[in-house]
């Protein structure tokens, strides 16, 4: 077989079934994207409420297509990138924009929120460049370094709480204060606490 580095690559026709399951993984995370923005312009958005049920499908998809090309055997080598481009879309940034249409909206939240995004990029871009190495040859990561992207499925799950029981926008969970002339809310410090954690160097095994 041609090493495919060395020749043009016909998009459609190199991706496996697992690579579309990725992809539905960023569709569902765009879809949410776009009901955020929809609310931040419209506060009575009818169906803001799919969000919560977008981003879990996205984390089923991104559970399921390590599953399929695994029990397929049908590696794709655009899989590992594929998934990280994914996942900062799904994980990263849908996170952040759900934060934001919710009320965390002071300019040290902004801040916060760009903060979890980068630190986000950053442990995928980490994990897509020592995988090799930390796999030592044998094809398979042992552990993980930094928390996986996808733990902040856990601030959408809290968040989904929090709007469900109409705390949202001036009503968030601990409120917010003013540090100089920016608002500040509290709650942002999830998504720095899972931003750290994920460009940490603490090893968690890999299932």
């Amino acid at each position: 077989m041609k090493d495919p580095s060395k020749r043009s690559v016909s998009m459609i026709r190199s991706f496996v079934l697992a690579d579309f399951i990725t992809l539905a993984n960023a569709g569902f995370g765009m879809a949410a994207i776009f009901l955020c923005l929809n609310r931040v312009t419209d506060s009575r958005t009818t169906y803001f409420w799919a969000v919560f049920i977008l981003l879990p499908l996205a984390l089923v998809c991104d559970v399921l297509d390590g599953f399929v090309a695994h029990h397929l055997k049908r590696q794709s080598f655009l899989g590992a990138d594929l998934d990280s481009l994914a996942d900062i879309v799904s994980f990263g940034v849908a996170p952040a924009v759900l934060g934001f249409a919710l009320g965390l909206q002071g300019m040290w939240d902004a801040l916060i929120l760009i903060y979890f995004v980068s630190c986000g990029i950053s442990r995928l871009a980490r994990f897509n460049a020592t995988a090799e190495a930390l796999s030592g040859g044998t094809g398979k990561v042992k552990y993980y370094e930094g928390t996986p992207i996808p733990a902040s499925i856990i601030i959408v799950i809290i968040l989904g709480i929090a709007f469900w029981q109409g705390r949202i926008d001036h009503l968030l969970p601990f409120g917010s204060i003013r540090i100089g002339t920016w608002t500040f809310h509290p709650f942002t410090l999830l998504y720095a606490a899972s931003g750290s954690a994920m460009i940490s160097t603490i090893r968690i095994p890999k299932p």
